[in-house]
């Protein structure tokens, strides 16, 4: 019995990695579609959510499942209802993505208002916090999931440095409001990327230690 759902666990294991593979693909589709001025891409992108939310219907049946059949002891219910928590923000990861693709397709008909340097290096970074904190939760890594919680404020300081950016360029010329505008809501998105890697890692740390967020759950 105990080697079946071990298999179990696994393939859960798996799942979840497949489930990250597909949102870390749609933030790199959505962040050269941005770069790029790709509308083909940014469509793409949305067209493709809908495979992110099969994905996290998938799981959380393969989740239920586990847990109505195998009854598992509290370490092993830990890590699987930290599967179930994990599906949700990376399902809502991949929203984000579709979001920054949509605006994409609008602003690849327009030139520019300036160049574009922190917010795609806040899309790398919180790109690698979502590939970390997943491989965290495969590696049973606490020390990785903790690194991952602590990268957020390198792009917490990217989003408050764009922010300034778009500011000072409407205040140059009011034209250019509405662009600055698209373009913090791309930075907002890519912000909640990060804070959704953190509660990820949070969750990790959860199933290890059997505390979240410096509260003893078992």
């Amino acid at each position: 019995m105990r080697g079946r759902f071990d298999e179990q666990l696994a393939e859960l294991n798996n799942m979840l990695i497949e489930m990250g593979a597909l949102i870390e693909r749609a933030i790199s589709m959505a962040t050269k579609a941005l770069v790029l001025q790709d509308a083909d891409e940014a469509r793409a992108v949305i067209e493709n959510d809908v495979v992110i939310n099969e994905a996290e219907r998938e799981i959380e049946s393969r989740c239920l499942k586990l847990i109505l059949m195998q009854q598992p002891v509290a370490r092993d219910l830990g890590q699987v209802s930290t599967a179930l928590k994990m599906i949700t923000d990376m399902e809502r990861i991949g929203d984000h993505a579709a979001d920054i693709s949509d605006i994409c397709v609008d602003l690849s008909r327009q030139d520019y208002i300036t160049k574009l340097d922190r917010i795609p290096q806040m899309a790398e970074a919180a790109s690698k916090m979502v590939t970390e904190s997943i491989d965290a939760f495969v590696k049973k890594d606490v020390e990785l999931a903790q690194a991952v919680i602590a990268r957020d404020d390198v792009v917490d300081a990217l989003f408050s440095a764009v922010k300034k950016d778009l500011i000072d360029l409407v205040h140059e010329d009011a034209n250019n409001g509405e662009q600055a505008f698209d373009l913090l809501q791309i930075a907002k998105y890519y912000e909640r990327i990060s804070d959704h890697a953190v509660n990820i890692a949070e969750w990790v740390i959860f199933s290890i230690t059997g505390i979240h967020k410096d509260k003893r759950v078992f």
